[in-house]
């Protein structure tokens, strides 16, 4: 008996379906019609359909649905609009490469609107959040300071151009990092004059960075391996001068007066102070 009420009420349910007409399927009635084809929907249509993506969380299928808008109506008041949620939607889906293109080409397209600023800075973004450790090539590095730099040079008095300075400062630590690790590599082996070229690199191009302090000190280290005291003092005087109360400046102090090179009392300071003056500075009086 349940069984027969079970099916009768299952003849229901089909005579109800077969009663919506001809042009209603039962996967319809249950589901709802089929979504429309891009090709069948409006501009502003297709763009509502995107943000609804993107706010469930479907990026990358938001990113396609905002390049529809371009395809299909290039000259609607969306299709600006489009591209640049198409660039931040990529983005978002971890598409890197697809969310530089969109981005690229909006700044070529408008390079005066509000928007281009955000676009340079998810070109930007699109290098920086795939920085890698110091171990490893730093290419995407070097494009990350390339395209930050763009952001503050172009758009200096956008939002993002304080961020990407921000960013611009941490990505030169990094690449000041990368010759570091070379630059020790090389003095632990006995190779100092390579050391000595890469400590260089770091004082001579990124001397606001972190990594300034040590690369100093490491030139002091490797001209007194080398014999060069000359030129230990005068390295061990620019960090004296620029880093006093460091620790490295403390090492290299240590290290020049451990081998009498430097007078071990009071004097040291005004020593180095002199050396910063007339070898550094030219000033001899």
């Amino acid at each position: 008996m349940a069984k027969m009420r079970r099916l009768t009420r299952y003849a229901v349910v089909l005579a109800t379906v077969a009663g919506l007409g001809a042009c209603t399927s039962v996967k319809e009635f249950f589901t709802g019609p089929p979504e429309k084809s891009v090709e069948e929907l409006t501009a502003s249509e297709i763009y509502e359909r995107g943000q609804a993506q993107l706010a469930a969380g479907s990026e990358v299928a938001a990113a396609r649905t905002f390049n529809e808008i371009e395809r299909l109506y290039p000259f609607s008041q969306f299709a600006k609009r489009a591209n640049i949620m198409s660039a931040y939607a990529s983005y978002e889906g971890g598409q890197y490469t697809d969310a530089r293109s969109a981005a690229r080409r909006y700044v070529e397209l408008y390079p005066s609107d509000e928007d281009a600023a955000y676009a340079q800075y998810i070109i930007a973004l699109t290098y920086y959040d795939n920085i890698s450790d110091v171990g490893r090539d730093q290419n995407i590095t070097r494009n990350a300071l390339q395209e930050l730099t763009e952001v503050v040079r172009r758009y200096p008095n956008s939002d993002y151009a304080r961020d990407a300075a921000l960013k611009i400062d941490l990505t030169l630590d990094h690449l000041a990092g990368k010759e570091m690790e070379i630059g020790r590599y090389y003095l632990k082996r006995g190779h100092y004059s390579s050391a000595i070229n890469r400590f260089k690199v770091v004082v001579d191009e990124y001397q606001t960075t972190s990594q300034a302090p040590e690369a100093l000190h490491r030139l002091t280290e490797a001209y007194l391996a080398l014999g060069l005291e000359r030129e230990a003092i005068a390295s061990a005087a620019v960090l004296g001068h620029n880093y006093p109360g460091s620790d490295w400046y403390v090492a290299s102090y240590e290290l020049l007066t451990g081998r009498d090179i430097v007078p071990d009392n009071d004097e040291a300071d005004g020593f180095f102070s002199r050396v910063y003056r007339q070898v550094i500075q030219g000033k001899w009086l």
